[in-house]
């Protein structure tokens, strides 16, 4: 993640400072301005815009006699496109490594990372999305080979990752990656 995006985020973090960035909103202000319309002190407002000004949030201009500081609304706006972005790169099929090491989709990378640990789903996700990210990733684990599995095999394999292995058979014949008949699973 963009360090930029990481400092701007860290500095809006703070509802003093969000008060001032909202007060900013309006017009530029003195800090004696700023320090009575939100109730703070001088120091604490000093303090605080150093921070949103660090952050390139807020600009400062020398207004003798006193400094005003006002909203840099451009890099607001900035940060807010990029938050918006953050959805689309997943989505664009940008790559990152699973569990494993190798290289998936954003999103799926995401989620058993989340779910995994030390090669072991700590649960099942409750969201049908993640958990059909985890179905796939266990199908193609367990089950690479185009052929009949007994349950007793599809239990042990399972196993190997997840306790309860009825639970994960009977979602993966749900989200349609095995069909059941007679006793055999097959990946569909």
């Amino acid at each position: 993640m963009d360090p930029q995006l990481l400092e701007a985020l860290r500095a809006l973090a703070d509802a003093s400072r969000l008060r001032l960035v909202g007060l900013l909103s309006a017009r530029p202000m003195a800090v004696e301005e700023l320090a009575a319309a939100s109730g703070l002190s001088s120091g604490t407002v000093v303090h605080h815009l150093k921070r949103l000004e660090a952050a390139g949030l807020v600009a400062s201009r020398s207004c003798h006699p006193y400094v005003e500081y006002e909203l840099r609304v451009g890099r607001l706006q900035a940060v807010s496109k990029e938050l918006a972005g953050l959805d689309k790169v997943d989505e664009a099929g940008d790559q990152l490594p699973g569990p494993d090491g190798e290289s998936m989709p954003a999103y799926d990378a995401k989620v058993l990372r989340a779910f995994m640990r030390g090669g072991k789903l700590v649960s099942i996700p409750a969201q049908e999305k993640k958990r059909v990210v985890v179905l796939r990733y266990l199908a193609g684990r367990c089950f690479a080979d185009d052929r009949p599995y007994q349950e007793p095999e599809v239990n042990e394999r399972l196993a190997a990752y997840h306790e309860d292995v009825a639970a994960l058979r009977r979602y993966m014949v749900g989200a349609g990656l095995m069909t059941r008949a007679g006793g055999e699973y097959r990946r569909a």
